[in-house]
């Protein structure tokens, strides 16, 4: 069996094709089936290593983005997406893969439309509340539509409806179960105070470092800060750290990261009593897995279309508080920290809601499906 997936251009759309690649590994060794052959079909790799890791052949298509603002490169990547089709239908017609699966993105729009032409089945996933251009073109010809979000399904219209079934977000395995156990210690935390986890997608985020930075002072009084502020910040936020926090006697208890890698995610967020985060899908997911309670800052809706619905159909659960980046002054993010940190009760209830909202199953839904349209297509 050949499962091909493909998608787009960031860890949003890259790391649930590594959760789904895992659960086929398992479903396939549950199943005792033969081990499947795996294509990534995409611009760049993204993360070779974990492609690798999942035993992942690499398959490079080119894709033009289609930016929401003017732009000649709108124009030259027309050119680049026509080859990226032309380049995606022969490799395709070369391995023939039995069944795609796309996360949609700028990446997956060659890939997807060749796999059209050739009668490939196609599985999409919408990790968002609204869904993006690339899969909403996608589930014109998909054979199976998975979402994160239920309202997310209207959007693909209605012959589109009986194909569409919420699964929930794929999540790796390794992000799964959280470290507990002495990881207070090996972040060097203070035991005396709560835990605040700041993450601001995988780059960092300009406008939730300068909000963290404008309160740390009273921050440090009340909280741990574990802070993840993208590796172009790390030296910037260091500095003006070092001067907001000068003979300040809890300077110890801010701690910055470039990055989290999957260990270090574990440790921080299982020590976390509150998140504060992008309100990207996958991030979502990842803190109602964790049972965390969250404050949810969406990228702005001239940025981003997804990240504001993202966040509202997510709060609307009681899960988390909303935070629009407009709003976000040094006394509104402060005060919303220290209300929730207060309030031990109410940050539980906001956890189990949050639990509710998480599917750890989504993965191997998808991995499911994917095998027995694999094995059909086979015959």
């Amino acid at each position: 069996m050949k499962i091909a997936f493909t998608g787009g251009g960031t860890g949003g759309h890259f790391y649930p094709i590594i959760a789904i690649a895992e659960a086929v590994h398992d479903a396939v060794r549950e199943k005792h089936l033969l081990e499947p052959q795996l294509y990534y079909f995409a611009p760049e790799p993204f993360d070779a290593e974990a492609l690798f890791e999942n035993r992942i052949s690499y398959v490079r298509v080119p894709a033009g983005k289609w930016r929401r603002y003017v732009s000649l490169l709108n124009i030259t990547d027309i050119f680049v997406s026509l080859s990226g089709c032309f380049i995606a239908l022969l490799r395709l017609f070369m391995l023939y893969p039995d069944v795609i699966i796309s996360k949609g993105g700028f990446g997956s729009v060659p890939t997807v439309l060749a796999a059209r032409v050739l009668g490939i089945p196609i599985i999409i996933h919408e990790s968002d509340a609204k869904p993006g251009r690339a899969n909403l073109l996608a589930a014109k010809f998909a054979t199976r539509i998975a979402v994160s979000f239920e309202s997310a399904i209207p959007y693909f219209g209605e012959k589109a409806r009986s194909k569409a079934t919420k699964t929930g977000a794929p999540i790796r395995r390794e992000l799964m179960q959280l470290e507990t156990e002495g990881a207070r210690q090996e972040l060097g935390l203070d035991p005396a105070a709560p835990t605040v986890l700041v993450l601001g997608g995988s780059l960092g985020s300009l406008a939730v470092n300068e909000a963290i930075l404008s309160v740390l002072p009273e921050l440090v009084a009340v909280a741990n800060i574990i802070h993840q502020t993208g590796k172009p910040h790390i030296h910037e936020v260091e500095g003006r750290a070092a001067i907001a926090l000068r003979d300040n006697p809890l300077s110890l208890r801010y701690h910055p990261f470039a990055y989290l890698n999957a260990l270090a995610m574990r440790r921080a967020a299982g020590t976390a009593d509150l998140i504060i985060s992008r309100a990207g899908a996958g991030a979502i997911a990842e803190i109602a897995a964790w049972k965390r309670p969250a404050i949810l800052v969406p990228i702005p809706e001239s940025i981003s279309h997804d990240q504001r619905m993202n966040a509202y159909a997510y709060a609307h659960t009681g899960a988390a508080v909303v935070i629009e980046e407009a709003n976000m002054t040094p006394h509104v993010i402060a005060s919303e920290i220290k209300r929730l940190l207060a309030d031990a009760t109410l940050r539980a209830q906001m956890a189990e809601k949050g639990a509710v909202f998480a599917s750890p199953e989504a993965a191997r839904l998808i991995a499911d499906e994917a095998i027995a349209i694999g094995l059909s297509h086979e015959k």
